[in-house]
């Protein structure tokens, strides 16, 4: 496992103590290819999430997403994604990111570390992240990456279907 990143302490100043994720205001993308050229989207819904910053600029905190809520906007797709050649949502109804570090410069540009968790296996994941601060005193991070969906079991690939899946997380957290 990567070793943990840590943020830059001016970088997180002010933003030290607890955050609670605004499930509202939160959004979890992906965009895939399937059958050789038909890109697809989709979305998930966060269920909860927390965040916090410690003195000495560790971060830590925890993204729960719905599997259940995969919305590609094709009925008949989405319940083969909620199958078992997919996410098996009736066994592993959730998906859960926790964070156990992040590195952010001076401009809230950087990474984010953690654990994904995806039908009861659980692999590192690194995260291109920006953070940003909205009216109101509330934080966002926008992040991306890049997801191997066969490394958490999920190796169906019909007609050239692809197994890399890019993953963007815009989440809105507040005090609290």
């Amino acid at each position: 496992m990567p070793e943990t990143p840590r943020a830059a302490p001016q970088a997180l100043s002010g933003l030290t103590g607890a955050w609670t994720l605004d499930a509202r205001r939160t959004t979890i993308q992906f965009h895939t290819k399937a059958m050789w050229v038909l890109n697809v989207s989709g979305t998930f819904r966060a269920t909860e999430g927390s965040g916090a910053v410690d003195d000495n600029g560790h971060v830590t905190g925890r993204l729960v997403i719905d599997t259940h809520s995969i919305d590609t906007k094709n009925k008949r797709r989405d319940a083969h994604l909620r199958n078992a050649d997919f996410f098996e949502v009736q066994e592993h109804p959730l998906m859960v990111f926790e964070v156990t570090g992040a590195s952010l410069g001076a401009h809230g540009q950087g990474t984010v570390a953690g654990t994904l968790s995806i039908r009861g296996v659980t692999r590192p994941v690194e995260l291109q992240a920006t953070l940003r601060m909205e009216d109101g005193g509330a934080v966002t991070l926008d992040a991306q990456t890049e997801i191997d969906r066969s490394k958490w079991g999920m190796s169906w690939a019909m007609m050239g279907a692809g197994l890399i899946n890019h993953v963007a997380i815009t989440a809105t957290f507040v005090r609290g």
